[in-house]
């Protein structure tokens, strides 16, 4: 059996051999060793030589992910960017009729994990457009063309040794496990160890498919929020309108103080609804800086962050999840 598999993973490698030559791999080690490596330890771990041929089957350097992951990009969107190129009507209405059309479920999530069912459908809607684009890159080849290039290799070692462990437990096929370039997987996008941790058979049928089970990649979303410390039916925060004249050293994501001194210091709603005078922990972000929109923020904010740990993703969540409902 090893043989054969030490074998299939020689020719398998062959193929690799002409590469685009537009790639230049900065690491010595062939493809084929690479993945010899990555199936001995693979195996130390439990997982089998047939899971392991299977996945490794046909796979070689992907030239595009590489191009991909080397061409991010160097220019910062504005904030104003970044919440209309996000926050747009199409979105809002799909994610109103994706509200409507999973009630029943989103109300389950709800009960389970006591999260917003609204913040899971805003972040479902973020990451792939509600289920409608998550991706189509064979999710095994990329992160061993990623781990295997040399940027980040040891993150995305790691990542695949993950992956072919979700191979081994039978949640999903080498053929199913499809994502984006840089591996992330399925509606919610979970990268392959937060699968491991966070992702929930929430239909009960013996697999966590966030590919094409909807319960259980809503499900998943809802546990990550749960699990990174979601406090019931708190808000996110809210768009406020800051005094004249307030110390702009006082801002911040890591100023936080009770909600009731910043009303004391005329912090005020922007929709005119009167802020109630709460010990919550607060703090002001303001994203395009001075003169700009400014929101109150409180602890679940930072629990958006946890998905992806950016103030203008968690305002957009936030902000989106306002309109879905």
């Amino acid at each position: 059996m090893l043989n054969r598999r030490s074998l299939m993973i020689r020719a398998l490698a062959a193929s690799t051999l002409t590469v685009g030559a537009g790639t230049a791999h900065a690491q010595s080690q062939s493809f084929q060793d690479f993945l010899e490596g990555v199936a001995a330890e693979a195996r130390r771990g439990g997982v089998s030589p047939s899971i392991i041929q299977r996945a490794f089957a046909n796979i070689r350097p992907n030239d595009k992910v590489i191009e991909l992951d080397r061409r991010q990009p160097e220019f910062t969107l504005t904030w104003e960017q970044y919440r209309d190129g996000r926050i747009t009507a199409q979105r809002v209405e799909r994610g109103r009729q994706a509200y409507a059309d999973n009630r029943v479920l989103l109300d389950a999530i709800a009960s389970r994990y006591e999260v917003n069912p609204r913040v899971v459908v805003a972040i479902w809607g973020l990451e792939t457009n509600y289920g409608s684009f998550t991706g189509n890159y064979n999710v095994i080849e990329a992160l061993a063309t990623l781990a295997w290039e040399g940027r980040r290799a040891s993150f995305y070692r790691a990542e695949l040794l993950a992956a072919l462990r979700i191979l081994q437990r039978g949640d999903t096929t080498p053929e199913r496990m499809r994502g984006s370039w840089a591996g992330a997987m399925g509606h919610p996008q979970f990268m392959p160890s937060s699968f491991e941790r966070l992702a929930v058979d929430f239909d009960g049928d013996g697999r966590r498919d966030i590919w094409d089970d909807r319960a259980d990649a809503l499900g998943s979303i809802g546990n990550y929020l749960a699990k990174s410390g979601w406090r019931g039916d708190e808000r996110w925060g809210r768009e406020v309108v800051l005094p004249g004249g307030l110390d702009a050293n006082s801002l911040g994501r890591n100023n936080r103080r009770p909600l009731r001194d910043w009303v004391r210091m005329g912090v005020a709603s922007a929709d005119g609804t009167p802020l109630p005078p709460l010990d919550m922990q607060t703090a002001i972000v303001i994203p395009s800086g001075v003169g700009g929109q400014a929101f109150a923020v409180y602890q679940n904010f930072n629990v958006i962050r946890r998905y992806n740990p950016s103030d203008y993703y968690a305002l957009v969540v936030g902000l989106l999840s306002d309109r879905v409902a």
